[in-house]
């Protein structure tokens, strides 16, 4: 029980947000538990038709992980409305994407082999009406039809390192940062490249149309400039932080398509095993109470509920359903096993009893035989 409480609400408070410059002054640190939030809102362009793009220079620490990147927590509607993620060591694109019934619908694209190994990498993604598109190092890689409105996308507080909507922390360095109110073909955008790793800032054109630059060449303090408008600096909290800490999501709205999710998911089954077993024994052979398998099955279920309960407070940590269902599951299963194995034990006893009594009868009918002749 120690165990699983401390696995489920470890550290037991906010930690400090780990945010640190780096020496040369050209980039930020992004540690175990890190996240910056914009000062203001970027507010939807003025036209929903609108084109967009984002280019980010950065440096994953952990090739093989899953994490949000950037995040833009949109209010209207409510939700993530675009966001950049790590997957293992692919780069993928999320955003709302408008179906042909004129739905709002949350899609996403990938590509593999961004991270492969621990160097800097230039990511620029161009988000238009009918397409959306990606270039790695100034290099066209891919496009999908991801149907959308950029100028919806790219508003709303911004959050980097982070979810807004749950504890997925990213860690890594990031060099600069740049968000347009415009589709940057392939000739600019391979023009910023180069000017991004020359002179560690974009040279900008009056056509761009760029919304937010940050080079991150502060050295110090809290505050990350953005040197088109600097309401929507970013600003770095002592402490690590979400958004919108969520509570008691629904299974739905949880799952993701990836391995890590299922891995969660074994984990979160294998941990509540041992305590299945162990309940149903102890109230079975100590306790001797009339329904010992039911009375476990509620005590991990209502264990689950209470971690749940309190990680609505932690930052470090996500509540939500989905573990509800799983360690429910890994006690049901810890139950079956221990009953199973009992009754396996209780059955090779009267085996082997079987096989005494018959032993000693055939014994009996052999000295009768002997006493007869």
């Amino acid at each position: 029980m120690c165990i699983i409480l401390v696995a489920g609400l470890w550290p037991f408070h906010a930690p400090r947000n780990h945010v640190d410059w780096l020496p040369n002054g050209n980039g930020l640190r992004l540690g175990r538990y890190a996240s910056l939030l914009s000062a203001g809102v970027f507010q939807p362009g003025a036209n929903d038709d609108a084109s967009g793009s984002v280019e980010i220079w950065l440096q994953t620490d952990v090739p093989r992980s899953t994490h949000t990147i950037l995040a833009f927590d949109s209010s209207d509607p409510p939700g993530t409305a675009f966001s950049l993620h790590q997957n293992k060591d692919g780069f993928r694109v999320e955003r709302r994407n408008l179906g042909n019934d004129g739905v709002l619908r949350t899609a996403w694209f990938e590509i593999g082999q961004v991270f492969r190994e621990k160097n800097p990498v230039f990511v620029t993604v161009t988000l238009g009406k009918h397409e959306t598109s990606i270039y790695v190092n100034g290099v066209l890689v891919k496009s999908a039809p991801l149907l959308g409105i950029a100028g919806r996308d790219l508003s709303g507080r911004l959050v980097l390192g982070n979810s807004p909507r749950g504890n997925d922390n990213w860690s890594g360095v990031i060099h600069g940062l740049a968000i347009y109110e415009r589709h940057l073909n392939p000739a600019q955008v391979a023009q910023h490249y180069e000017s991004w790793t020359r002179n560690l800032r974009p040279a900008l054109a009056q056509d761009d149309s760029p919304i937010a630059v940050y080079v991150f060449n502060e050295g110090r303090g809290s505050v990350v400039r953005n040197e088109i408008d600097p309401a929507n600096s970013l600003t770095i909290p002592d402490r690590y932080f979400v958004l919108h800490p969520g509570f008691l999501a629904s299974p739905k709205r949880e799952y993701r398509p990836t391995w890590s999710y299922w891995e969660d998911v074994a984990i979160n089954i294998a941990g509540f095993i041992p305590l299945g077993a162990w309940a149903v024994a102890y109230f079975s052979s100590v306790l001797a109470v009339k329904w010992p398998a039911v009375l476990a099955a509620f005590l991990g279920f209502s264990t689950s509920v209470a971690i749940e309960l309190l990680q609505a407070i932690l930052p470090t940590r996500s509540s939500g359903m989905t573990d509800i269902v799983t360690n429910t599951l890994g006690t049901i299963i810890g139950i079956t096993l221990c009953r199973w194995f009992v009754v396996e034990r209780r059955l090779a006893k009267v085996q082997h009893y079987g096989d005494q009594v018959d032993g000693r009868a055939d014994e009996r009918r052999f000295m009768d035989c002997l006493q007869a002749e």
